[in-house]
C-alpha cells in the first residue's frame, strides 16, 4: 500500500488563499447581486505593457517559421534574458551578479518553495511573523517542523514577531538558525528594510554560517533611493544569501509565469561530513532535473520589460499601483485606522477597527460592504489584528472600496 507523506497532514485547514476563495463563492452563492471588489489575493489587474505583448507576438510568429523555430531551451534560462537581468536588474544599479549565476524560472513562489529540495531536513528556519505562507507550509510538507502549537505556529520553527510595537522590524534570531526567510519590500505588512537592517541580517549570517533566503519580489516597488533593491548590495551578502525576483507584480506577468532565482558562486553550504561545497552547482542540477524551463515567447517578453519601452512602459504600471495604494491608505487613514505600507510597496497594512480579530473583521468586510481583503492571522500568529489590502485592481474599484471601506467604519 503506498504511504502518503504525513507532513501534509499537519497542514492547518488549507493554504490561506483558497480558504478566502472558499468564503468569497459562498457568499457570492447567496448573493448573486452582490457586487463585491477583491483587494485580497495580490493578481495584478492591468493588460501588459505594449513593448512585451509586441516581442512575445514577434516571438510566436519565430515559432511559427522553420527557420525560427525552437524546441527545448536550456533550463537556466535563454542567454538573452539572463543577461538583460545581470546588466539591468542588478548591473545598473551596481550589483555584481553574473548571467549565469541566475536561473529562469515560472515564479518566485515556486523557487521558494522547491529550494528546500538542496538543504538538508536537520536545517533550523527562521521565519518572520507575520510571513508569506509559501515560507512556512513547505518546510511543514518537507518534514522540517512539528506539529502545529494552539496559536498556529509550528514546533521547530524560529519566529521572527514584526508588529507596530518594533515597527516592523524583524529582530536578529537569538539563537544560530540555518535557513532565514526574509521578504522586502514585505509581504504582507508592506514595510521596508533599511541598509542597516538588511546589513544587521548578512553581519549575523556570516557570523552563524547563516543562508539567507531573500524574496525581492516587489523591489520595483521601493520609491525610496535610500532602500536597497537587493540582498546584494550589501557587502558580503554574496557569500551567504540566495535571491528571488519575479516579473508578476512589476510587469504584470502573474498569468504569464516567469521569475529567476539568483545563487551567486561565493555561496557554500555543508554536507553531512562537514565538506563545503557550492550551492549554486546544487540547484543548477536541480532545475535541470525538475524543470523544463520557460517558454521561449514568454522569455522574450520578459527580456523586453528591459527595453527602453519597456522600462518606460513597466515603470506606469508601478506608478499605477503605487497611486492606488495610496488611496487606500490616505483613505483609511482619514477615518481613523492606523495603517502601514502602501508606500514601497502595493500592500497596505492596517489595524482592525475595535480590536477585532483578523477573520471576523473578514467577514463583516465581505458581507456588509463586499470587500474582500486578506486577514492578518492567516499570514501568522503575530498578524492576528491586522488586515492586508491589495492594490492591484482598477483605479475605479480602489475608489469604491475606499468609500464603502470609510462608510463601515464610519
Amino acid at each position: 500500500m503506498a504511504q502518503l507523506n504525513d507532513h501534509y497532514l499537519k497542514l492547518q485547514a488549507g493554504y490561506l488563499f483558497p480558504e478566502i476563495g472558499r468564503r468569497v463563492n459562498s457568499f457570492i452563492e447567496a448573493n448573486p447581486d452582490a457586487d463585491v471588489i477583491r483587494l485580497g489575493i495580490g493578481d495584478v489587474t492591468e493588460p501588459l505593457p505594449p513593448a512585451i505583448v509586441a516581442a512575445m507576438h514577434d516571438a510566436v510568429d519565430e515559432m511559427g517559421n522553420r527557420d525560427t523555430f525552437r524546441g527545448y531551451g536550456p533550463e537556466q534560462g535563454y542567454e538573452f534574458l539572463r543577461d538583460a537581468l545581470a546588466s539591468q536588474a542588478f548591473g545598473a544599479r551596481g550589483v555584481d551578479v553574473s548571467a549565469d549565476e541566475i536561473f529562469i524560472s515560472d515564479g518566485s513562489k515556486c523557487d521558494t518553495g522547491n529550494i528546500l529540495d538542496i538543504f538538508g531536513p536537520g536545517n533550523t528556519v527562521a521565519v518572520i511573523d507575520p510571513v508569506y505562507p509559501v515560507y512556512v507550509d513547505t518546510n511543514v510538507m518537507a518534514g522540517r517542523t512539528g506539529n502545529a502549537t494552539g496559536d498556529g505556529r509550528f514546533e521547530g520553527l524560529v519566529y521572527l514577531p514584526v508588529t507596530a510595537e518594533n515597527n516592523f522590524v524583524a529582530p536578529l534570531p537569538d539563537r544560530p538558525v540555518d535557513l532565514a526567510y526574509l521578504c522586502y519590500p514585505n509581504n504582507p505588512t508592506g514595510t521596508v528594510a533599511s541598509r542597516d537592517t538588511l546589513t544587521a541580517w548578512v553581519d549575523y549570517a556570516r557570523a552563524n554560517d547563516t543562508i539567507l533566503l531573500f524574496d525581492a519580489a516587489y523591489e520595483a516597488y521601493i520609491t525610496d533611493p535610500e532602500i536597497p533593491h537587493s540582498i546584494y548590495e550589501i557587502d558580503g551578502a554574496r557569500e551567504v544569501a540566495i535571491e528571488f525576483r519575479s516579473f508578476s507584480k512589476n510587469a504584470g506577468f502573474t498569468g504569464i509565469r516567469c521569475a529567476c532565482t539568483v545563487i551567486p558562486h561565493e555561496l557554500t553550504g555543508t554536507t553531512a561530513t562537514g565538506e563545503r561545497i557550492e550551492v549554486h552547482g546544487l540547484w543548477n542540477r536541480r532545475h535541470s532535473t525538475k524543470f523544463n524551463g520557460v517558454s521561449y515567447p514568454v522569455q522574450r517578453g520578459a527580456e523586453a520589460a528591459y527595453s527602453s519601452d519597456g522600462q518606460e512602459q513597466v515603470g506606469q504600471l508601478i506608478s499605477f499601483y503605487l497611486e492606488n495604494a495610496r488611496l487606500l491608505r490616505e483613505g483609511l487613514e482619514a477615518v481613523g485606522i492606523s495603517v502601514f505600507g502602501g508606500i514601497n510597496a502595493p500592500y497596505v497594512w492596517l489595524k482592525t477597527p475595535g480590536s477585532v480579530d483578523s477573520w471576523t473583521f473578514f467577514d463583516q468586510l465581505l458581507q456588509q460592504a463586499h470587500l474582500v481583503g486578506t486577514p492578518g492571522s492567516g499570514f501568522g500568529a503575530s498578524g492576528e489584528g491586522y488586515f492586508r489590502l491589495s492594490a492591484f485592481n482598477s483605479r475605479e474599484n480602489v475608489q469604491e472600496a475606499v468609500r464603502r471601506f470609510q462608510q463601515l467604519v464610519a
